[in-house]
Parts: C-alpha cells; sequence; structure tokens
C-alpha cells in the first residue's frame, strides 16, 4: 500500500512567516469549507417556519415545558468536519509541509470560517499525531521519518494480514465480487496521480474488506493507522508517491480481489505480503 502525508496550522516570523502565510493561502485556495449561514439567520428561519407550522397544527399545549432548541454547536461540529477533512487533504496532498508552522486565524481566513473551527479541528490532528501545539503561536506539522513510517507499515500487516486471510478462507466468491467498484476506484484515483484522491480511495477499498469481518473496532483501529502512514516524511516528501506507484499499488488491489474470488489462497497470501512490504 502505498501512502502520503500532510499537516497543520501556524505562522511565524521573517521569511518563515511568508511560507506559512503562502502555504495556508494554497491550502485556502484548495480546500475552501463551503460557506455557512449565520446562526442567528438560521435560528430566524426556524422560528419563522416553526411558529406558523404549529400553530396551524394545533400543537401548542398549555403549562408544556419549552425545549431548548439545538444551538449552533450542531452547525459548528458540522464546519469543523469540513475544515478537518479539508486539512487532512492538505496534509495528504503535500501543501502543510512538516516543520511548518501555521495559526489558526491564517489558516481560518483562507477556509472563510472563524478561527474556532479550525481550532478545534487542529486540536483533532493533535490528538491523531499528524501536528503538535506551539504555545502562543499555532500548531506546527509533525516531522516523521521513514522509520515511523515502516512501524506503521508492520503494525497495519500484524493487524490486516492474518484478517484478510481468515476472510480468504470464509468469504463467499460473490461478496468479494461486491468489492469490484470500490477497487476499480483506486484504479481510477491512482491514474488521477492526486495523492490525496487516491489515499481516500485506498482507505474505502481496505476498510470495505476488513468491514466482511464485522468488528467495527477493527475497522476503527486499521483506518487510523492508514491515515497516519499518509503523512508525510521529512521535507514534505511523501514516501512511494509517484503516479506509476500508486498505480502499481492499485492494480495489487483488482488482483487481489480477482485471486480471492477465484479461491486461490496462495496467491492471497503472496498478494498481501506483497502489498504490505510496500506499504508506507
Amino acid at each position: 500500500m502505498k501512502q502520503g502525508t500532510q499537516g497543520s496550522a501556524g505562522t511565524t516570523t521573517g521569511e518563515p512567516a511568508a511560507a506559512s502565510e503562502a502555504a495556508a493561502r494554497t491550502a485556502g485556495s484548495r480546500y475552501r469549507v463551503p460557506a455557512q449561514p449565520a446562526a442567528g439567520e438560521a435560528d430566524r428561519r426556524r422560528d419563522a417556519g416553526g411558529a406558523g407550522e404549529g400553530s396551524a397544527r394545533g400543537e401548542h399545549t398549555h403549562g408544556e415545558p419549552v425545549l431548548p432548541r439545538p444551538r449552533p454547536a450542531v452547525q459548528r461540529s458540522s464546519v469543523r468536519g469540513q475544515v478537518l477533512a479539508a486539512l487532512r487533504t492538505a496534509l495528504v496532498a503535500g501543501d502543510l509541509r512538516p516543520g511548518e508552522v501555521h495559526s489558526a486565524p491564517v489558516l481560518a481566513e483562507r477556509f472563510g470560517v472563524s478561527a474556532t473551527p479550525v481550532r478545534e479541528a487542529m486540536q483533532q490532528l493533535a490528538q491523531e499525531g499528524a501536528v503538535e501545539v506551539v504555545p502562543n503561536r499555532g500548531f506546527r506539522v509533525v516531522e516523521r521519518s521513514a522509520r515511523e513510517l515502516a512501524e506503521l507499515a508492520e503494525v497495519r500487516a500484524l493487524i490486516e494480514v492474518p484478517v484478510m486471510m481468515r476472510l480468504a478462507r470464509t468469504v463467499p466468491p460473490e461478496r468479494w465480487a461486491g468489492l469490484r467498484p470500490l477497487a476499480e476506484a483506486t484504479v481510477r484515483a491512482a491514474s488521477s496521480g492526486c495523492r490525496a484522491t487516491y489515499a481516500e480511495a485506498d482507505r474505502a477499498f481496505h476498510s470495505a474488506v476488513l468491514a466482511l469481518a464485522g468488528n467495527r473496532q477493527l475497522v476503527g483501529v486499521a483506518e487510523e493507522l492508514h491515515r497516519r502512514a499518509q503523512w508525510p516524511l521529512v521535507g514534505g516528501a511523501p514516501g512511494g508517491g509517484t503516479r506509476a506507484e500508486l498505480i502499481a499499488d492499485a492494480h495489487e488491489h483488482t488482483a487481489l480481489l480477482d485471486a480471492l474470488i477465484a479461491g486461490d489462497l496462495d496467491v492471497v497470501r503472496a498478494l498481501v505480503g506483497e502489498h504490505f512490504n510496500g506499504a508506507e
């Protein structure tokens, strides 16, 4: 499996600040979050519709406690999720490079949102290990080594390979055939040359395979490891990131499905081993 990576938010002084500003501007322009309606406007719309609708239906009863309406926290969560997805994409695509420091306000301006959801998204990335907090400055994209990438690949193999081999013995061919669209999607994504697009398609395929085991905890752990393996190395260079390597990796998915459908366990074992040996 091939994977890339990418990072976070903050500003510096002098030339580093200019570089950070440029990276933030690039990330914001490529991954802008859709404009969100103001909280007050959303409330006014709900009030206008709710009052007429409730009185028309005669739903009001005397003495009934008035339940508080959901506040914009729900909306903020939606914006936070969009910002988090955009930052993850920027990380994998290489627009946020290891070692760079970015501030939430600067990225917020580029994304066209307030600083709060950006800060919340960056805190989530900090928990995942993609960035680290820099007091009074923002967030620094974590610098990772090739050794860390190899360790992640080893852990993934320890988890996924035994599960895949067990599934190869128990899952009927028609269920494997149902995953064909996802495998073909990875080939199309790889052909585009976009690491972020391929990373998403690759995770979707692997998650679908593991989901056949019926263990949601397994899928969650594997997805986290997979995502971490897609972050960039020191210098911002993603491991195995050429278009040709992505395409070769994607074709291993279709070959693996062919072997699974045919029930050829020897070929499945060889392909799985090769796939994870090439994983980042």
